[in-house]
C-alpha cells in the first residue's frame, strides 16, 4: 500500500518509583496499554521500519496547434500529433525509523517507598529513556518541488497578419516566416550588423533573450509543449523476516505509482537479508529463564543488522544496511543499576531500542 508517513515523537514523562533493588516483576504482557499504571509502567521495545521515498517524474506532452505542419514549414520530423503521459522513477531513498513492536511489550512494577525516576515514552509507547531526556527521532523533510515559471501563451506573440489568416495552414505558414525572421534578427545582433544595435552588453543580452523567448513560444505551436512534474511517494515497509524479491510497488506509465498487486504497472522488488550479526538465542537457557517467577531490571534490544536492496527488474537501484531488532535478541539490564545508591540515566536508541548511553552517579 502506498501511504504518506508523518509520525514525530511526542514524549511524555511518567513519574514512577523504583524498588530499593530495582524493578521487580518485569514480565512480558499480553494486553498492551503503554504508559503509567497505578504501581508501575507498561512499555514497548521498537522494531525498525523503513520510510521509502520514491521520486517519480511525470512527463506530459501536448501537441501544438500547427503540429501537422511541422515537417512542411520547419523541417521538424517525428512531431507527434497525439498527447501522451509517461512516468519514470528519478530516485529512491530508504530511511529507518522506530515503531512499537507489539510482540515486545513489558510491564514493570515499582515500590513506592524508594526514590523517584522519570520514564520517557514515545507517543506509541516505546521506551526512550529513564532519568534522562530522550534522544530525538527525526525524519527527512517532505520533498518540495522547485518553483516553475508560468507557461508562455504562444498566441500572445502572433501578429495581426497571422491572426487574420483565413485557415490553419496559412497561419502555420505565416508563423514559420515569423520564426525565420526572429532567427535572422538574432544573427544580425550577434554579428553586430543590426540596424539598431544595443548600447552595451547587458542590453544586447536582454534583446537576445527576448528574441529567444518569442521563438520558443512560436515553435511550441509546431513542436508541442512538454511539461515535467516530480512527485514524492512515501511507502512504509516493515520487515518481519528475510524476503527475496518481494514486490514493493509498481510503476504505471499512465498512472505513476500503483499498489503492489496492480498488474497495470511494472514491478519494483525489495530483498531483505539478515546479516546474522547477533548469535541465535540459546533455547535451552531461555526455557530455564522462563521458569523464574520474577526478573528484575529493564529489557532492551540487542539489534541485529539487515541489508535491504531494491530492484527494478534485475537492475539494482539502491542498497542499504540498518540496525534491525527483528533480527536480534532482547536482554535484561540488571536491577542493580537502579538501586537507591545510584542515580542511573539510561538512553535508548529510538530506532533500534539498543542502549545508546548509560550513566550512573552515586547518590549523595
Amino acid at each position: 500500500m502506498v501511504v504518506r508517513f508523518h509520525n514525530p515523537i511526542l514524549s511524555f514523562i511518567v513519574c514512577l518509583l523504583l524498588f530499593s533493588v530495582g524493578a521487580s516483576a518485569q514480565t512480558v504482557i499480553s494486553e498492551y496499554h503503554p504508559g503509567a499504571t497505578t504501581d508501575g509502567a507498561v512499555y514497548y521495545l521498537p522494531r525498525t521500519a523503513l520510510r521509502i521515498s520514491v521520486l517519480v517524474e511525470r512527463t506530459s506532452y501536448q501537441p501544438g496547434d500547427f503540429a501537422s505542419y511541422a515537417q512542411r514549414y520547419l523541417r521538424l520530423p517525428s512531431v507527434s500529433l497525439q498527447p501522451s503521459v509517461s512516468h519514470r522513477v528519478v530516485s529512491i531513498t530508504q530511511t529507518p525509523f522506530g515503531m512499537a513492536d507489539k510482540k515486545k511489550g513489558f510491564a514493570v512494577k515499582f515500590n513506592a517507598k524508594t526514590v523517584a525516576a522519570n520514564v520517557a515514552l514515545a507517543d506509541d509507547g516505546r521506551l526512550l529513556a529513564i532519568n534522562a531526556e530522550p534522544i530525538p527521532e527525526t525524519l527527512p523533510k517532505a520533498f518540495e518541488p522547485a518553483p516553475k515559471a508560468a507557461p508562455l501563451n504562444p498566441r500572445q506573440f502572433l501578429n495581426e497578419e497571422i491572426l487574420a489568416a483565413g485557415s490553419t495552414a496559412k497561419m502555420a505558414e505565416l508563423t514559420s516566416r515569423e520564426i525565420y525572421d526572429l532567427r535572422e534578427n538574432r544573427s544580425l545582433l550577434i554579428k553586430g550588423q543590426a540596424d539598431f544595435m544595443p548600447k552595451d552588453g547587458a542590453q544586447l543580452q536582454l534583446m537576445l533573450s527576448q528574441l529567444e523567448t518569442q521563438e520558443n513560444a512560436l515553435r511550441s505551436l509546431f513542436e508541442g509543449t512538454t511539461t515535467c512534474d516530480t512527485t514524492e511517494y512515501v511507502i512504509t515497509f516493515t520487515p518481519e523476516a528475510p524476503v527475496s524479491r518481494q514486490t514493493l510497488f509498481r510503476l504505471s506509465q499512465d498512472l505513476g505509482i500503483v499498489d503492489a498487486d496492480d498488474l497495470s504497472g511494472e514491478p519494483f522488488y525489495i530483498t531483505v537479508d539478515d546479516l546474522n550479526t547477533v548469535p541465535p538465542v540459546d533455547e535451552e537457557a531461555a526455557a530455564k529463564t522462563k521458569k523464574k517467577v520474577y526478573e528484575e531490571g529493564v529489557y532492551v534490544n540487542v539489534p541485529g543488522r539487515m541489508r535491504t536492496t531494491i530492484f527494478q527488474g534485475i537492475d539494482q537501484l539502491v542498497q542499504s544496511e540498518f540496525p534491525a531488532p527483528q533480527f536480534g535478541n532482547v536482554e535484561l539490564l540488571s536491577a542493580e543499576l537502579f538501586n537507591k545508591r545510584y542515580t542511573t540515566s539510561l538512553w535508548l536508541n529510538p530506532i533500534s531500542g539498543a542502549v545508546d548511553r548509560l550513566q550512573a552517579e552515586m547518590t549523595k
